[in-house]
């Protein structure tokens, strides 16, 4: 018998079984045991749990910025290496336009390629389509050019960029990367078509390849940092219908317009700063008939004729000596000499105005200009005093004279207050009484609609139901309008007309 078994019989645990509070001793001591284990093995995995989170927590984000890091620093490096490769090529207006991207395409594909860092597809094709608007395009204002929905780019200074989107201005989150790097783009712009901008020439008038306006300032005239302002024209030049279809005229005045056009009246196109008047003069110079020689006189190239016959000058500054500048003056005098059957001029803003009147008076009709005013009233009292800015010692009512018997009809268009485009006056100048110039309005823009729960306008220009004196020139032209186009609508009748004044 062991000693353990003799201790148990001595205790006479035989006869009575084992001792139970020593049992239940034995055993609450095993199950704390066992219970300490297990918590130790939970808190020890949960430990474990713990610091794997914390270590991806810290290792992930880390990871991303260094790969973020990485592409920067992999386009600056590829950006300056091609500057330093192509250098004064990548401005050069001889190298054609597909020459020039696939030079820079192949020295960029070396470029990426001799690079160590490791790129993923989707990050080799970020990289090139970043890197080629950087160098060919215009940088971070590239993705604003290519959306069609964008109508104008302000940009104030590298931290600001603005577009114009629906009629609204909205900021963008685009900025540049320094005052030097707007610069680059704004040199890159102004090159391609000759200009030049630098401190002593520190503003200039612009155009982008697909005609798109650009005007640029830089310090120390801009005193926040350069400006550069872009206003995009649309691939697809805008008809007649797209206008109907925006609400910017109505169909009898399209038809109106179009009889005027055709039988070669002089028409004047009037409103403020981003109205779509050169838009307008363009949907206007689209009704000239394709047999007709046509020369377009502008600062910058905007017009989008379509006719085949067409000639089109434009103005040039002055070069770095002082020299070598051609006004519009000087092209409106030498077009007279080129068998003009149509004068467009994009805008009169100075003395040309009584050379291009002259030229409406001596047998160039159907000629067509726009200038800057709010009503039409306005804008003869404004060609008035442009008459007078040629440095002619004029008599007033000589120069008022010589603007009613050049002018037929002036086409006021405005931007009302809920950021649409309309015509609201289409005017015959009718000629003077006295001393007052007398106009006649054929229609004239309804605000009594009010507007919708938008905000857009509901208001449409309407007959005023006066017949213009120059339709009886139309019989003799063969150029025929449809009764209802002076007809004025049932609400209006009995409309009196427009009461004339003095300019």
């Amino acid at each position: 018998m062991k000693l353990g078994d003799r201790l148990a019989t001595a205790r006479g645990e035989d006869a009575f079984g084992p001792d139970p509070v020593r049992v239940a001793r034995h055993a609450a001591a095993d199950d704390v045991e066992q219970a300490v284990e297990q918590i130790s093995l939970a808190a020890r995995a949960s430990s474990v749990h713990a610091e794997v989170d914390s270590l991806t927590r810290l290792v992930q984000p880390e990871a991303a910025v260094i790969v973020g890091d990485g592409l920067s620093q992999l386009r600056a490096r590829a950006t300056q290496a091609l500057f330093d490769r192509l250098g004064s090529k990548l401005s050069s207006s001889e190298i054609p336009e597909d020459q020039l991207h696939r030079l820079v395409n192949s020295e960029l594909q070396r470029v990426v390629a001799n690079d160590p860092t490791p790129l993923s597809d989707a990050d080799r094709r970020r990289l090139i389509t970043e890197v080629t608007d950087e160098v060919l395009g215009y940088g971070p204002l590239q993705p604003h050019l290519d959306n069609p929905d964008v109508t104008e780019i302000m940009v104030n200074g590298p931290e600001s960029v603005y577009v114009e989107r629906g009629g609204r201005l909205v900021r963008t989150a685009s900025t540049f990367t320094s005052e030097e790097h707007l610069r680059r783009v704004i040199e890159r712009i102004v090159s391609r078509v000759g200009r030049r901008i630098d401190e002593s020439s520190p503003m200039v008038d612009a155009r982008l390849a697909d005609g798109s306006r650009v005007n640029a300032i830089i310090p120390p005239l801009a005193f926040g940092g350069s400006s550069l302002t872009i206003r995009k024209f649309a691939r697809t030049p805008l008809g007649i219908g797209d206008l109907i279809s925006y609400g910017t005229l109505s169909p009898e005045m399209a038809e109106l317009l179009r009889a005027c056009v055709e039988a070669r009246l002089n028409i004047i196109v009037s409103g403020g700063t981003g109205t779509g008047k050169t838009t307008l003069l363009n949907v206007l110079s689209s009704f000239i008939p394709e047999s007709e020689r046509i020369i377009t006189i502008e600062d910058a190239v905007e017009l989008q004729l379509q006719q085949e016959h067409v000639v089109r000058l434009e103005s040039r500054p002055r070069n770095i000596e002082g020299r070598g500048e051609v006004s519009i003056r000087e092209l409106v005098r030498n077009s007279l000499r080129m068998r003009p059957d149509r004068i467009v001029v994009g805008e009169v803003r100075g003395g040309e105005s009584l050379d291009m009147l002259q030229a409406m008076n001596t047998g160039h009709d159907g000629s067509l200009s726009t200038v800057h005013a709010n009503t039409p009233r306005d804008a003869i009292a404004r060609l008035e005093t442009l008459v007078l800015m040629a440095g002619m010692d004029l008599p007033l009512r000589a120069i008022r004279e010589q603007v009613t018997s050049a002018v037929d009809l002036v086409v006021q268009i405005s931007r009302l207050r809920d950021g649409t485009r309309r015509i609201t006056h289409v005017t015959e100048v009718q000629g003077m009484e006295g001393d007052t110039v007398t106009l006649q309005d054929a229609f004239l823009f309804d605000h009594s609609a009010g507007a919708d729960l938008n905000g857009r306008l509901l208001g449409k220009a309407v007959p005023t139901g006066v017949r213009p004196r120059f339709v009886d020139r139309f019989a003799d032209l063969g150029v025929t309008v449809s009764s209802r186009v002076f007809a004025p609508p049932p609400s209006a009748a009995g409309r009196r007309p427009l009461v004339t004044g003095r300019v």
